[in-house]
């Protein structure tokens, strides 16, 4: 059983949903890297249920970093992070003993570890453990911002209805970091918000897709084959619950294209220097 994804920087996460806590470990950062507690936490808010339009589950969040942060900066050891569990209604779920809920993961948890899971609010399937992942991300984003790399999302399509597309990148990605509610278009959001509540009405959910920004990435990242910045990024994205497909780019509408529409353009910046300076290099 193995609950760690990546390589040279790791998360491992460990917990249930009405257990203690949730504990994420993030090993491999380098040291000297600035921690800011205060944006972790602003991370925790936006992932917290907010409203009727979210679960009634209310928790504060609260977190502590164990080890592998000194005087605001990593050390370069593994960083510990633990996010104590509060509202834990545990008698909410007897029931999940013997009932497996459609969409969860109850029915896969008993044939896997055959009724020593702890069932109690989906245990270690919950989405509670994503808290774990915001807070150790809050992090990696900040360190990747120093970088000059930015990384914005928004609710694409919500119950059928439709935000709208991205335009000037750089400043939307930055508004949408400070919105609870993710979307371009607030008028949008406010519709998807009613619609929501609709479904929520009638003892029902909606579906739908979000689309993530990323500017500032050098060209070159990632391994050749297995491991190129989609596949890792596909691996990762899939580990999400309720996750259930996951596009690059035009993604399925590739396959209504010709290759003059689908190959993207290239435009000449400073790699024409390189290349020259490299072709002089080799003669």
């Amino acid at each position: 059983m193995k609950d760690t994804f990546g390589q040279s920087v790791s998360l491992t996460l460990t917990g249930e949903s009405h257990g203690a806590g949730i504990v994420a470990v993030l090993s491999g950062m380098a040291p000297g890297i600035p921690v800011d507690e205060d944006f972790i936490a602003a991370r925790l808010t936006k992932r917290r249920p907010a409203g009727a339009i979210s679960t009634a589950r209310q928790e504060g969040d609260k977190f502590e970093i164990l080890s592998g942060v000194f005087n605001g900066f990593t050390t370069g050891t593994p960083i510990t992070i633990l996010i104590r569990n509060e509202n834990t209604q545990s008698r909410d779920y007897s029931e999940i003993a013997v009932t497996a809920r459609p969409g969860h993961a109850d029915y896969t948890a008993q044939c896997k570890y055959h009724g020593f899971q702890d069932y109690r609010g989906g245990g270690h399937f919950s989405g509670r453990i994503t808290a774990g992942i915001v807070a150790a991300g809050a992090i990696c984003t900040a360190a990747l911002a120093k970088k000059g790399i930015k990384i914005g999302t928004h609710i694409a399509e919500c119950a059928g209805i439709p935000d709208r597309k991205f335009c000037d990148i750089e400043n939307e990605i930055d508004s949408l970091n400070e919105k609870l509610f993710a979307v371009l278009d607030d008028e949008a959001g406010a519709k998807m918000e009613e619609a929501i509540l609709a479904a929520k009405n009638e003892q029902d959910s909606v579906g739908g897709i979000l689309e993530t920004a990323i500017t500032g990435v050098p060209a070159g990242i990632g391994e050749p084959y297995f491991d190129s910045i989609e596949s890792r990024l596909a691996h990762f994205l899939f580990s999400i619950p309720a996750v259930k497909g996951v596009e690059f780019g035009a993604g399925f509408g590739f396959a209504k294209m010709r290759g003059s529409e689908a190959n993207d353009p290239f435009r000449i910046d400073e790699t024409e220097k390189f290349l020259q300076k490299r072709t002089t290099t080799a003669a």
